[in-house]
């Protein structure tokens, strides 16, 4: 056992998604692996190992933002030994062509976060996805036949914020949405040397001011996750 994670050496497979809402942990366990058990209940924070197409596979919840994700990231890596990890999240999409329900893959992560400064001494790190996962990724949506984005990520410490025309600048630079956990999840896997992909599915688009529901964000963004399965594979 870790200090959060309340599995034994072996509970946990060597690829891992990791969705921020346990809640998802919980729904993907059930409907989309087959055995699965669960290996973690610490703090609410829901883990499961099963199958896919016969593949060892576990889910992880990390909840919301950077310090936290670090914390499940870590003792993943350090304490599990998993080797591949996969963020299934949510987004907001700041383009306005972008629409609920899409897919994106992050190619990189921008970031507003100090962490990645103090970790290099005051100098900016370009946090970026595994080319092996993401061309996976790729191929498994074409398969599929899920339309999907791939681009840059805005990994924010901030979800309010009184900024005016906050994601223009973001925009203008290609940015495709933005979300809380990617720059630390891929700096993490660059350190540790495993593999690390984030795929995200636009939960609300932040130019036209839609949103999708709670129980949306829980239990109907299947696709990313077919797609992370498939990758895995």
């Amino acid at each position: 056992m870790s200090l959060h994670i309340g599995a034994r050496k072996g509970d946990i497979a060597e690829t891992v998604l990791i969705p921020g809402d346990p809640l998802r942990a919980k729904f993907v366990a059930e409907n989309l692996l087959e055995k699965a058990t669960c290996y973690n209940e610490v703090r609410g924070m829901l883990g499961f190992t099963g199958t896919y197409k016969g593949k060892r596979i576990s889910i992880q919840g990390t909840g919301m933002g950077i310090p936290s994700t670090s914390i499940y990231v870590n003792e993943l890596i350090s304490e599990y030994g998993v080797k591949n990890i996969m963020r299934v999240g949510t987004c907001g999409s700041i383009k306005a062509d972008i629409k609920l329900g899409e897919v994106i893959l992050a190619m990189s992560a921008s970031s507003d976060s100090s962490v990645n400064r103090f970790q290099f001494g005051g100098m900016d790190y370009a946090p970026t996805a595994d080319f092996s996962l993401l061309q996976k990724a790729w191929q498994a949506a074409k398969t599929l036949g899920i339309n999907v984005h791939v681009g840059g990520v805005f990994s924010t410490d901030t979800f309010y914020s009184s900024q005016p025309n906050r994601w223009d600048l973001w925009a203008a630079h290609g940015i495709l949405g933005a979300e809380m956990e990617t720059a630390v999840l891929y700096t993490l896997a660059a350190k540790f040397n495993v593999k690390a992909l984030t795929i995200l599915t636009v939960s609300d688009n932040i130019i036209t001011e839609e949103y999708t529901t709670a129980k949306e964000r829980e239990q109907s963004f299947t696709g990313m996750m077919r797609i992370a399965l498939e990758a895995a594979l």
